[in-house]
């Protein structure tokens, strides 16, 4: 059985929208009692970071999408304020280790006192897109003192960019254009990265100036995938925010949509190499297994809850005794009210409403009818009870069916566990606090460990699964392009590579993924150690 697991995986790109405002932190989370971490959680860093966004004309909310992603990314490094740049109070950035703008709105408007201290250097900025020009007008010194000049926009396709001798991908589809510079004096700056167009010209894609002033010419949050250029900013991060960081590279592995429908001897099976090899795994579980209509079954419906299945519990809990740590994986992973999209626990989705369409395309609907505060909680309480009947270890780690839910499913669960293990959808509203737009979202995923705007400290997961056979609009993804996928991702110098893998593929390809991940230099780890603390 091929279990339709990237259904969701492809939908990256930003969505665009209006209207969003004021600052923002994580919320605080509830008494909800979880089981410990069975590793020493990463440290916090100390960068504070001031994330500023535009937020007027009818991509506002494009703005705050923006902004949500670059506030989730540099968690990593410490705290976060994030806000319009309309409201910027003079000397506010001497408050922080450094200023993140994302210029997102052709001519946003702009308070001089920003344009001043940017000016000024006191504090490092990082500029990414559009709007440089209205500091270079006003302040002809940056241009000097930083060492390259006032941006052009160039709109010739660029597929790759170049950073640190890697190739990255940049999606053709993404045809707003590239910012581009001209470095005035080697001395004082230097590419960031290198823009490839299709002839096989150059430009650079960012430069690293003096006075503290970085340029990057794009927004590199749409259109992002494992092999993106995308890596190149969350590297550059570093270098703003923690020049000091050793050259690292972890990785992390886990077995995916493991219910009472499982084979317990492959279980054993992939424990025991993983164990020989010495890396410690994630064991994403579904407490319930559905098939309504018997898809898999001769049209004979089944339900079976763990409970019911000793043999699968067994192998479960010799997955724990060979390093495994078992997470939460929604509760049926399958809509109780009917196909979503395909009637079958571990290939539908639980939190999120899809259809498969006339062109054999998985469509997002949005979140299911009942969904609420209540809903979701309800669902988590009721697998905590199937984990309980099934006197399985019960989980401090929660990841979403599909990587899908709405922004109250995200509220609601993230608090109730110590990290979430996925990439994650983010809503228009929930960095601003104002009212949360459905239609308006971005999906993004983590080179690193990070604590979200929901709250949620996020376990990384960075390059998917194997693939096998073409299901809807999914493509074929071999070993080779994981590990290809986990190169590129070595441009990050402290980053975590990381996939997943179905164990009724037993060991068919796992070891050339653990084996070919390792000689590359990575070290695998145990998912609860990458949990940032709150």
């Amino acid at each position: 059985m091929y279990l339709k697991r990237s259904a969701a995986l492809a939908v990256t790109v930003v969505l665009i929208a209006a209207g969003a405002v004021a600052a923002w932190r994580w919320v605080a989370p509830s008494d909800d009692p979880i089981t410990a971490p069975q590793a020493s959680p990463e440290p916090a860093g100390t960068a504070r970071t001031l994330v500023l966004y535009d937020s007027t004309g009818p991509y506002a909310a494009l703005g705050e999408l923006y902004a949500a992603q670059a506030a989730n990314l540099v968690s990593h490094f410490g705290t976060w304020t994030a806000h319009p740049v309309a409201d910027y109070r003079a000397g506010e950035s001497r408050g922080y280790t450094a200023t993140v703008y994302i210029g997102s709105t052709y001519d946003e408007p702009m308070p001089k006192a920003f344009l001043k201290d940017v000016a000024a250097g006191a504090r490092p900025v990082l500029w990414l897109g559009d709007n440089l020009w209205k500091l270079a007008k006003p302040h002809p010194e940056v241009a000097a003192r930083a060492g390259f000049g006032a941006p052009k926009l160039d709109t010739a396709p660029v597929a790759e960019v170049r950073y640190k001798g890697t190739s990255l991908t940049r999606d053709v589809a993404n045809a707003g254009g590239i910012f581009r510079t001209a470095i005035t004096d080697e001395a004082k700056a230097s590419a960031v990265g290198d823009a490839v167009r299709a002839d096989g010209s150059t430009y650079p894609w960012g430069v690293r100036g003096g006075g503290g002033l970085t340029f990057i010419g794009e927004v590199p949050f749409s259109y992002t995938s494992p092999d993106d250029r995308y890596l190149a900013f969350a590297d550059v991060l570093f270098e703003v925010l923690a020049p000091a960081t050793v050259q690292r590279h972890r990785a992390l592995v886990r077995i995916e949509d493991v219910g009472p429908h499982s084979d317990p001897a492959k279980l054993r099976q992939i424990a025991d190499y993983l164990y020989k090899r010495k890396t410690p795994f994630a064991v994403a579980v579904i407490i319930v297994y559905d098939d309504a209509t018997g898809v898999y079954n001769g049209g004979t419906p089944v339900h079976k809850a763990m409970s019911q299945a000793p043999e699968v519990i067994a192998a479960l809990k010799y997955m724990v005794e060979r390093g495994g740590t078992l997470i939460m994986h929604g509760y049926t992973h399958g809509y109780p009210s009917g196909p979503n999209p395909y009637g079958v626990s571990a290939e539908d989705f639980e939190f999120y409403r899809a259809h498969v369409d006339a062109a054999n395309q998985v469509v997002l609907d949005g979140a299911v009818s009942e969904d609420s505060a209540a809903w979701a909680a309800k669902r988590v309480a009721a697998a905590r009870r199937e984990w309980t009947a099934a006197e399985l270890p019960m989980p401090s780690i929660f990841e979403f069916p599909h990587y899908s839910a709405s922004a109250v499913d995200y509220q609601t669960i993230s608090p109730k566990f110590a990290a979430r293990y996925e990439r994650a959808m983010y809503y228009s509203g929930v960095l601003s606090g104002g009212k949360v737009d459905p239609e308006r979202w971005a999906s993004q995923y983590f080179p690193y460990a990070v604590r979200d705007v929901y709250g949620s400290a996020i376990i990384p997961e960075t390059l998917g699964n194997v693939s096998s056979q073409r299901y809807n609009q999914n493509g074929i993804r071999t070993p080779a392009d994981i590990l290809a996928s986990a190169k590129r991702q070595l441009v990050v110098r402290d980053g975590v590579a990381s996939f997943f893998y179905h164990p009724f593929l037993g060991l068919e390809q796992l070891p050339e993924l653990i084996e070919g991940i390792q000689a590359m230099g990575y070290t695998f780890t145990s998912a609860p150690s990458l949990i940032l603390p709150k």
